[in-house]
């Protein structure tokens, strides 16, 4: 038989068994993007959903998770008899409480006080002011860990709260933050700092994680008490040359904090095997403030797209008015149908992105969109002095959600993320302040305008979208 004959059948034999196998426990939009590659190339379309196309962990890794999930749950029982942690909350909350519940596992906890911090470096130095009066323990948990001012900065304080006698633990992605954990771990590890990389990868490393399965959460908690949680990394603002990231960080005080020392224990067993024991880890927390908090972890270990299913549900919740700031806006059909029928029933929707990306062409695909979005009557802002980077999407004047993840199926199917769910109208308020800021450093793009884009360009855009299950 001549080769080129068996490269045919191969070929086609590829094809067949494919057909067969992307759709199953799959999306139809993600099937069809796999299939169209797998159809005009197959043998690289084969190697690139051997390498991509499922959600892959060890089955080790997959019984850590669940072992750690299993522990969010029992400290969330062990909490639950605590007081201020059953708060009373509207009737018209309730489904999204209880939504929220079933997909991360932890019940709302009243008596919080959470403060916003839009200031880049502002947040830092709050940051390091808290590890600086830290007695007991600091644990820290970000996508990416910059091997740069800022994270030397940080690294400085952590040792500075090691001679003290405090105890530090550091979680870094291992992509994310590669750089630090070749150059800047190894002295860390010198004074007495736990660094420990997440998800690391490699050809021949057992057990390892597929590369493209990530770590993206940015969390701290000191000493149990002190939280931070939201979108900023611990690097310098302008680690993507060009537009400095502009963030939006949260610094909780009171019980909500303890949700996410939990979120952050389960990964750290996650990776380790291991369980910290230690005292001092869940302590008694007083009331701190008025806010309702409900933490949403979200990830391979929970169920699948469980944070797209709460926005989805959170935009068909809202009555008045939706605002979704976000640096990817790389959306599935349900969260577009969602923002659609919102719109249709007068719900004003408003879309913050910035106008610079960092990423070509996640940008493209991303464009690609705002034909849809302006012709259903949402409202898209163009932010212009940094690249926004802030994830955030506020209901009404009572709910806001703020964390890491951004809107699009990377986020929603492969990332870990974390999120926190506010129930208060004076955060919503405050919220609002930002947005109106943001607002009046945007572009508000017109329909009348977006149409005029060259054809070459819409052709771009367009293709772009069709890869957007890989982006």
């Amino acid at each position: 038989m001549h080769w080129s004959l068996v490269y045919l059948i191969s070929e086609w034999a590829i094809r067949l068994a494919m057909l067969v196998y992307v759709p199953q426990r799959r999306s139809a939009a993600a099937s069809r993007t796999w299939l169209l590659l797998i159809f005009l190339l197959p043998l690289p379309g084969l190697v690139l959903y051997a390498l991509f196309g499922r959600i892959y962990l060890p089955k080790d890794r997959l019984d850590r998770q669940q072992r750690a999930s299993n522990q969010i749950r029992k400290v969330q029982a062990q909490l639950g008899s605590r007081e201020c942690i059953h708060p009373q909350l509207p009737p018209n909350l309730a489904p999204i409480v209880a939504l929220a519940r079933r997909l991360g596992d932890f019940e709302p906890f009243g008596g919080n006080h959470a403060e916003l911090l839009a200031d880049y470096q502002g947040a830092i130095d709050r940051l390091i002011a808290d590890i600086d009066q830290a007695e007991r323990h600091v644990h820290l948990l970000f996508y990416i860990y910059g091997n740069d001012t800022a994270g030397h900065r940080v690294a400085d304080a952590l040792a500075r709260a090691v001679k003290r006698g405090v105890t530090c633990r550091v979680l870094m992605d291992a992509v994310g933050s590669k750089r630090a954990l070749a150059r800047l771990a190894p002295g860390m590890r010198a004074n007495g700092i736990e660094v420990l990389a997440l998800l690391p990868v490699g050809l021949f490393r057992r057990n390892s994680a597929r590369f493209d399965l990530r770590n993206h959460r940015k969390l701290a908690v000191i000493d149990g008490i002190i939280g931070y949680a939201g979108s900023q990394n611990v690097v310098d603002p302008n680690f993507v040359p060009g537009y400095p990231n502009e963030e939006l960080m949260l610094r909780i005080t009171g019980p909500g904090v303890l949700q996410l020392q939990a979120v952050f224990l389960a990964d750290h067993y996650f990776e380790t095997g291991r369980q910290i024991d230690a005292p001092g880890l869940f302590p008694d927390i007083k009331p701190a403030g008025s806010s309702v908090i409900q933490v949403v972890p979200s990830g391979p270990g929970y169920q699948r797209e469980n944070g797209q299913a709460l926005m989805v549900d959170l935009l068909y919740a809202a009555a008045e008015r939706v605002v979704i700031t976000t640096p990817y806006f790389v959306p599935d059909e349900p969260f577009l149908e969602a923002v659609r029928a919102a719109v249709l029933r007068g719900v004003e929707v408003i879309l913050f992105v910035s106008e610079h990306a960092n990423q070509l062409v996640t940008q493209f695909a991303q464009r690609s969109y705002y034909d849809e979005l302006l012709e259903a009557g949402v409202s898209v802002h163009l932010y212009q002095p940094r690249f926004l980077h802030a994830k955030h999407l506020s209901v009404d004047r009572d709910i806001v959600l703020i964390g890491s993840t951004n809107i699009d199926i990377r986020s929603f199917a492969l990332n870990a993320e974390v999120n926190v769910l506010i129930y208060d109208t004076e955060v919503a308020a405050r919220v609002r302040k930002v947005q109106e800021r943001y607002a009046r450093e945007s572009r508000l793009l017109t329909a009348e305008e977006w149409n005029k884009r060259p054809l070459a360009t819409r052709t771009l855009q367009n293709i772009a979208r069709l890869a957007d299950s890989l982006l």
